[in-house]
């Protein structure tokens, strides 16, 4: 029987210098490069690789992102960017993520939309749960 995760997947990130705007806090669009970072850990983690991905003819794709800023961070702040999969019936799945400080300190909010993208077909795999099922060596870390 799959070992049942209640914390979402985490990975610890290092804000650092070259990545903070004029302002002196980390970038916006750095944000983004974080969410993505926590994505593939965790897939790498459940045991699906890039490699493993594009053997199979499928990749994840991003459809829709939002973002809420709560707190700035700053160069040398150490973050948690948390990543847990909700799934639906559907061709889309959601992802929704944390970036967390040290302390505890939220400091955004990010959901996504996404999908498994048919590489032959450029078209969305009817089935996202299943492949990722299928893969994975610990499907539990997707919510599966």
């Amino acid at each position: 029987m799959a070992e049942h995760v209640t914390e979402p997947f985490s990975v610890r990130v290092t804000v650092r210098g070259y990545e903070t705007d004029a302002l002196g806090h980390l970038n916006q669009s750095v944000y983004l490069q974080y969410a993505e970072h926590a994505r593939w850990c965790v897939l790498q983690e459940a045991g699906v690789g890039q490699s493993e991905l594009l053997s199979k003819g499928v990749g994840p794709v991003v459809l829709e992102t939002t973002i809420r800023y709560q707190r700035e961070l700053r160069a040398g702040e150490e973050v948690d960017v948390t990543c847990a999969f909700e799934w639906g019936a559907g061709k889309t799945f959601r992802v929704v993520q944390t970036i967390r400080k040290a302390d505890g300190t939220v400091s955004a909010d990010i959901a996504s939309v996404g999908g498994l993208l048919d590489l032959r077909e450029r078209r969305l795999v009817a089935d996202p749960q299943g492949y990722f099922r299928a893969l994975a060596g610990r499907p539990e870390l997707f919510g599966l």
